[in-house]
């Protein structure tokens, strides 16, 4: 399983579970497919930062492709 705290990981196009902001206490995850990265650091303790293509912006916690 490749580690969505590691930008090199994450495509444009690829399935993801994302965490947002207001799941953070619960830890919901929420999958779907990215349309942008909006992390620029190559890493990220809490995940990479993304935009899926239904719009909801969240942290990587798996990659599912």
């Amino acid at each position: 399983m490749l580690d969505g705290n590691l930008r090199k990981n994450i495509q444009i196009g690829i399935e993801v579970e994302v965490v947002q902001k207001q799941d953070q206490s619960s830890g919901k995850l929420t999958s779907g497919v990215v349309k942008k990265i909006l992390t620029n650091s190559p890493n990220h303790p809490h995940g990479i930062k993304v935009m899926l293509e239904s719009g909801i912006v969240g942290r990587v916690k798996t990659i599912l492709e």
